[in-house]
């Protein structure tokens, strides 16, 4: 009789392992409409992750040169935010909308001047 109850409590234990796991794992996962974008100019690269077509959550500008400037990051109504580096995520986690697509941009200024704006387009 207790090898009946022993194997009953050595599944109990592992389908309760095995659920925490995958429990754990949902929690952990980044959400399944969660895309990443990029795109390249010719001083900076642009790149954004967003989940359908009007939520962006983050929007990451660097030189391809590796050179520091003046990083700006600016999308819809989203006030431009600013980074004196080389390399830079600004955090936006919002909902815009836009049609029919969604502009995520960044920029780039070195002494004072504009030296490129580029966009990634989310269809």
């Amino acid at each position: 009789m207790t090898t009946p109850q022993r194997t009953q409590r050595g599944i109990a234990t592992a389908t309760a392992a095995l659920t925490a796991a995958v429990g754990l794992l949902l929690v952990t996962a980044a959400p399944a409409s969660a895309e990443v974008k990029s795109t390249c100019g010719t001083y900076i690269c642009v790149a954004t992750a967003y989940q359908g077509r009007d939520y962006a959550q983050d929007i990451t500008v660097t030189t391809r040169d590796g050179l520091p400037g003046t990083l700006r990051a600016f999308v819809g109504d989203y006030l431009g935010s600013k980074a004196n580096a080389s390399r830079w995520r600004f955090v936006v986690n919002r909902e815009i909308r836009t049609y029919p697509r969604l502009a995520i941009c960044g920029g780039l200024d070195r002494g004072g001047r504009v030296i490129e704006n580029h966009c990634v387009m989310i269809p």
